[in-house]
């Protein structure tokens, strides 16, 4: 999938929405534990049911990591489940990878190869040699961490030297490794105000904005800012949406809610003549 294929997408579900994975097993209903795989089930009918305002799923991997083998087939069972019912969506394995060149290659190889995930997350800190093993795999995107939504972020983002922020630098620098068709950004939404400036730097490149929702990003803010004339945005929310209720009925809540952050991207993009 490239640039204008995604581009399309979000416009014909009129959404920008991606939904973030973050299935944490004590906090999924208890009527699912009984299920061979509770991880896995609670993620099948959380995509069945918003799968219609989603343009992306972002399965972060560390809640899956963290249970062993058996996260990692609630993991893959996950991507095949949204591969094989609802291809045009685009999964995101938020991994935040990041190492030696030789290292990432073979990081490269597991989540596009043997996953076949469509993007991963990238840490930028070692530097090109790191990055490219991801960018040398066709029609598959890395996400690069540009600017993050955390407290820490400043202790080191904001970094500045010879009048350029370390993030700045890494907006930058980073333009030479990939294209608009094989690389992104991310953007926390806490941060929607520097959306302007990251914009001066990268006005084309979609950038994947998390902190919607549960940590008090404003949508309106962000597409204010971040919106292009392609809409040039991904814009997640994770606990907000999958962990709105633990009822039985967990599903239908998820639904709702996404389906009130779709009708709002609606107007976003109506209002900017994409739709």
């Amino acid at each position: 999938m490239n640039h204008q294929q995604l581009f399309e997408n979000i416009v014909s579900k009129r959404s920008f929405l991606c939904i973030g994975l973050d299935s944490e097993t004590g906090r999924i209903p208890a009527a699912l534990h009984t299920s061979d795989d509770p991880v896995f089930e609670f993620n099948r009918r959380i995509i069945d049911a918003t799968h219609r305002y989603a343009v992306a799923y972002k399965p972060n991997v560390a809640f899956y990591e963290c249970n062993g083998i058996g996260g990692w087939k609630s993991l893959g069972s996950t991507l095949d489940y949204i591969k094989k019912n609802y291809p045009e969506i685009l999964v995101i394995a938020d991994a935040k990878r990041g190492d030696i060149g030789n290292t990432s290659k073979m990081y490269a190889r597991e989540f596009f190869e043997n996953m076949a995930f469509d993007a991963i997350t990238v840490a930028p800190y070692m530097g090109e040699d790191s990055v490219t093993p991801f960018l040398s795999h066709k029609d598959k995107w890395v996400i690069l961490l540009a600017l993050t939504s955390n407290s820490g972020a400043d202790d080191f983002q904001y970094h500045v030297e010879n009048g350029t922020r370390l993030f700045e630098k890494v907006l930058s620098a980073s333009q030479k490794w990939g294209s608009i068709n094989n690389m992104m950004y991310v953007v926390g939404a806490t941060r929607a105000e520097m959306l302007k400036d990251i914009r001066r730097i990268v006005p084309d490149h979609f950038l994947l904005v998390p902190g919607v929702g549960a940590q008090g990003g404003s949508l309106e803010e962000v597409s204010r800012y971040g919106m292009t004339d392609r809409c040039g945005l991904l814009v997640n929310s994770s606990r907000a949406i999958i962990f709105a209720d633990n009822s039985e009925n967990f599903d239908k809540t998820a639904a709702l809610k996404a389906a009130e952050i779709q009708a709002e991207m609606e107007r976003y993009l109506s209002g900017r003549g994409l739709i």
